[in-house]
């Protein structure tokens, strides 16, 4: 079932999302070459925990970290650890913020000291489809807008869209309905309603879109081992169109 949220409800998710947003902002600078995964995981839990809020993935379905910490290969879930990013390196960085019951959900991945052109492009086509998967996202639209718009732009770049993982709606859970894939087909799927809460996070990768599980039942990485880089927003749907509530500035 899906929860319509109220005006006053999208409001607070917006205060959680503006935690969520500064933090990743923060990072930007944060992330350099010899940093360890462990170490971004520690400064978003204080982080987050200094402005009054929860780092609500801690726990969720047995969850150990404030954060997904993906490099590489590693398409989502990655594992924070002693890794030390060195220079090329890509790291996507996922986390969900509880402010006052209220949760938001950003990803975004960052290059590590100078990276190659192709995975510059992977990125920059990455963070272009999350834009156009927005754009989408407006009432009386279909999930299926969504998917179109991401998975055309990608795949007319050379790129692949990860199939295994999912969009889905948000608050006052982490995960709720609507679950849906970040490809498809234009004007199929569930329609679009006034308030909604979703996430829209594409996981693009430079080879195939195919996936393999890690050992612990976390992490996918990419069965080629090409490199993957995910972008995620926690949008609002209104009658005035998409609203971005973990709008970085």
């Amino acid at each position: 079932m899906i929860a319509l949220k109220s005006p006053r409800e999208i409001e607070q998710m917006k205060k959680s999302g503006e935690i969520l947003a500064s933090i990743h902002e923060e990072l930007r600078e944060f992330i350099k070459p010899g940093i360890t995964t462990n170490q971004i995981d520690q400064l978003v839990q204080k982080r987050i925990e200094e402005k009054g809020a929860v780092a609500a993935q801690i726990g969720f379905e047995g969850y150990k970290f404030a954060t997904c910490t993906s490099v590489n290969d590693e398409i989502a879930h990655g594992f924070p650890s002693n890794y030390r990013l060195k220079t090329g390196d890509i790291v996507s960085v996922d986390f969900c913020v509880d402010y006052r019951g209220a949760i938001s959900d950003s990803c975004w991945t960052y290059g590590v000291g100078e990276i190659s052109e192709l995975h510059q492009k992977l990125m920059t086509v990455t963070l272009e489809t999350l834009r156009l998967g927005i754009e989408q996202a407006q009432v009386g639209n279909r999930l299926g807008d969504i998917g179109h718009a991401i998975q055309t732009y990608a795949e007319e770049n050379g790129f692949s869209v990860v199939r295994d993982f999912l969009a889905h709606g948000i608050g006052p859970s982490i995960h709720e309905e609507p679950l849906f894939p970040h490809y498809g087909t234009a004007g199929k799927g569930m329609r679009l309603k006034e308030g909604m809460t979703i996430t829209i996070e594409p996981m693009i990768t430079t080879g195939t879109w195919e996936m393999q599980m890690d050992a612990n039942g976390w992490t996918g990485r990419t069965i080629d081992g090409s490199f993957c880089a995910q972008y995620e927003h926690s949008i609002a749907i209104t009658k005035d169109g998409p609203i971005i509530m973990t709008q970085q500035k």
